[in-house]
């Protein structure tokens, strides 16, 4: 904790430092002191109200950003599920539960596919389509950016 108006006067310096150097973390020990500053990196900032606030995905046709028209024309119209924010991807709310979704499993727009943690918070993410798990994109505890596809679905 900063113990006067000097340390929040550094720490307001060090996040412009993060800033004007697009830094996502900066973590700072000092004898016993420890400091971590973490920010959402300028990619994931953008389109979204405030920092951490997950916002809707923005499209989920099977041309989502960073998937080449190649890729699209070889999925045979899956569609992706794209992470809305960035973070890390977890497959089960617990490391011993039961993952949500597998290749196969069946999705409505309501069904819960992954959370996404982002600054300490867990996000649930729902499918937003109808249809047949295909692909899982992405591994347990990887991380995600905004947009990223996590997985192709076969819809109904």
């Amino acid at each position: 904790m900063p113990k006067d108006n000097q340390d929040i006067k550094q720490i307001k310096e060090l996040i412009e430092i993060m800033k004007e150097n697009d830094l996502v973390e900066v973590n700072i020990e000092h004898g016993d002191n420890k400091l971590c500053l973490k920010r959402a990196s300028a990619h994931a900032m953008t389109g979204m109200p405030f920092m951490g606030m997950p916002m809707p995905p923005q499209s989920i046709n099977g041309s989502a950003q960073g998937v080449s028209d190649s890729a699209s024309a070889a999925d045979d119209g899956l569609i992706d599920i794209p992470s809305p924010i960035v973070g890390t991807f977890y497959e089960a709310p617990s490391p011993d539960s039961n993952h949500y979704v597998e290749i196969g499993t069946h999705v409505s727009p309501s069904s819960v596919v992954c959370i996404i943690e982002a600054m300490k918070v867990m996000n649930e993410i729902k499918a937003e389509v109808s249809g047949t798990i295909a692909r899982i994109l992405v591994s347990n505890g990887q991380a995600v950016e905004f947009g990223q596809p996590l997985f192709k679905v076969k819809p109904n």
